[in-house]
């Protein structure tokens, strides 16, 4: 408890703009390593309801054809940005090689600054509701002023200047564009089938997909063409995660980090570099440059 209450300290005592990468790494990494990954995996589904997205990655494969690959690749390069900093050399070189591999796409600025802002609010709003705390208000600058720098670096225009502004912008965008499409369907199941693959065997997908829709609000799953889970179904997978939180509130707390990018990738058995990132036909052309 007292290794927890330090963490708790340090963060508090932090400048959410000025340090906004010590925050980001000390809540993704050793506040809430299992809650993150399931809210940027949730902040993938939310993507894929906007049709523009949804149609480029039906159109080149990455997310029905190559779904291990593409999501392991999507995992290495936020852990890296995350785990290191945007401003440290490896961080800056794996920023650099997601914007190579973006510029071979033609990607609507609007598109990317949805993207951006689904890695800032999906996590807060999923902690906010199954999380063992809630986020300090610094936490959620500090989330903020993270990504917003990443997508400087992306060079990503017109990034809301505060919090609300951007989460407004977010919302609004979501209400314009999410809608149902075949391609939004497809890589939306493509996705759904490899989450559910991390912890049952096939034949207990379909049995396990309605405990997936529970954790979807009624927008998302219109646009996925998912059936609307059961008032009660919804009330059983919530309890259920609440009851998680319950328990990680009282365990002992981490003492080392959960450093993901140290963990194996399906795609990278042998482990990665930077020039194994990304789509097959962008690798091939790329190295014989």
């Amino acid at each position: 408890m007292k290794k927890r209450l330090n963490v708790e300290r340090e963060i508090a005592r932090l400048d959410p703009e000025k340090d906004c990468q010590r925050i980001a790494f000390l809540t993704s990494y050793l506040e809430f390593p299992w809650d993150m990954t399931r809210a940027l995996e949730l902040a993938l589904f939310r993507t894929f309801a906007v049709p523009s997205i949804a149609e480029l990655l039906d159109k080149t494969g990455e997310f029905t054809g190559q779904t291990q690959r593409r999501y392991d690749d999507t995992a290495v390069i936020v852990n890296e940005v995350l785990e290191n900093g945007f401003e440290s050399e490896r961080g800056m070189t794996f920023i650099k090689r997601m914007n190579r591999i973006h510029g071979s796409y033609n990607i609507s600025n609007d598109d990317f600054l949805y993207t951006l802002s689904t890695f800032i609010y999906e996590p807060v709003r999923w902690l906010d509701k199954f999380g063992w705390r809630k986020l300090y208000p610094n936490e959620r600058l500090g989330l903020f002023y993270f990504w917003r720098s990443v997508g400087e670096r992306m060079r990503i225009d017109n990034i809301p200047d505060t919090y609300d502004a951007f989460e407004a912008w977010s919302l609004d965008y979501e209400e314009r564009t999410f809608a149902n499409t075949d391609a939004t369907v497809r890589v939306a199941n493509s996705t759904r089938d490899l989450l559910l693959s991390f912890y049952l065997p096939r034949p207990l997908w379909k049995t396990a997909e309605p405990l997936v829709y529970a954790l979807m609000d009624e927008s998302l799953l219109k646009a996925m063409n998912y059936p609307l889970p059961s008032d009660r179904m919804r009330s059983v997978v919530e309890s259920i995660m609440r009851m998680r939180a319950c328990v990680m509130r009282v365990l002992p707390h981490r003492k080392t980090p959960r450093l993901l990018t140290l963990e194996e990738f399906p795609s990278h058995p042998g482990g990665y570099s930077v020039e194994d990132v990304g789509p097959k036909s962008l690798r091939e052309k790329w190295s014989r440059q």
